[in-house]
């Protein structure tokens, strides 16, 4: 399901903004981006999304300012070790002499310096996670007015698949009739080829076949799942991957079904009603 939220705050010498969104996904993933000095907040992040959602792509970026420049401080270690390696190449390498700003750019000679203590640090961190909390709520409550809406489409599609395992039914009722009469033109064309069928052997051959094209159970495993469906929409809670596991169920019996067809307007309500289940789950794949 996709949502979008963003949260800015500013508090303890920091301002700051999060920035959120899901798209469809089997699983739970989340793609993390954060500011400096802020990565140790990840397996709180992490733990505070799986504690809210099920399935979906997430992705998230922190932007972090600091009210006050931090201090900065050259290391002068660093910075004496590379000027003695320098004249040490001196007479190997004709080269010109390297420049202030260049020495400056190296990395480790030019060095951060926290000059706030752990206790203030650590309360950036805080206020961070809590808006964080804040950040997953509104992306909740966008997924949820999504929901909303494609559960109006699912139900939809429900009654749909409803509909026609109605009308297989009252096609399979007039089965039997088709099947004898298909047999019986199968036996005229056959005449010259093979002696008369007794009518008693007739009917047990029709009987067999009729037999092996019922359907009725099939219909009444589609009524129960199609029912069942129905109910975890209802539900409010995670259920796209119970839904999932139906859909693969209605396709069977939908499969069955149009393989005891012997009638073409029950082959093509057959084919119908598994492209209604396949539209089904391709909406599923937008919930959790």
């Amino acid at each position: 399901m996709t949502g979008f939220a963003r949260v800015e705050g500013d508090e303890s010498g920091i301002s700051w903004a999060w920035e959120a969104k899901s798209v469809n996904g089997k699983s739970l993933d989340l793609r993390l981006r954060l500011a400096a000095g802020f990565d140790a907040l990840e397996p709180r992040l992490r733990a505070m999304l799986a504690q809210r959602f099920h399935r979906g792509s997430f992705s998230a970026s922190l932007v972090v300012i600091r009210a006050t420049a931090p201090a900065v401080r050259v290391n002068r270690a660093v910075l004496a070790q590379l000027l003695t390696l320098m004249n040490e190449l001196a007479g190997e390498i004709k080269a010109a002499p390297p420049r202030l700003d260049g020495l400056l750019a190296l990395r480790g000679v030019v060095e951060t310096v926290e000059d706030e203590d752990d206790a203030v640090i650590e309360e950036r961190k805080l206020v961070v996670l809590d808006s964080w909390a804040t950040v997953l709520d509104r992306l909740a409550s966008a997924r949820a007015e999504e929901g909303a809406r494609l559960a109006v489409l699912l139900c939809g599609q429900i009654d749909e698949m409803a509909a026609f395992v109605d009308a297989a039914e009252r096609c399979a009722a007039a089965q039997p009739t088709s099947i004898r009469e298909r047999f019986q033109k199968m036996l005229a064309s056959l005449a010259d080829l093979v002696p008369g069928m007794p009518e008693e052997r007739m009917a047990q051959e029709i009987a067999l076949l009729v037999a092996r094209a019922d359907i009725r159970e099939e219909l009444e495993r589609l009524r129960a799942h199609i029912e069942q469906a129905s109910d975890l929409l209802q539900q409010g809670e995670a259920v796209g991957r119970r839904l999932d596991f139906l859909c693969q169920e209605l396709n069977r019996e939908a499969n069955t079904l149009c393989s005891k067809s012997a009638d073409i307007e029950l082959t093509r309500i057959g084919l119908s009603l598994k492209a209604a289940v396949e539209q089904f789950r391709e909406q599923l794949q937008n919930i959790e």
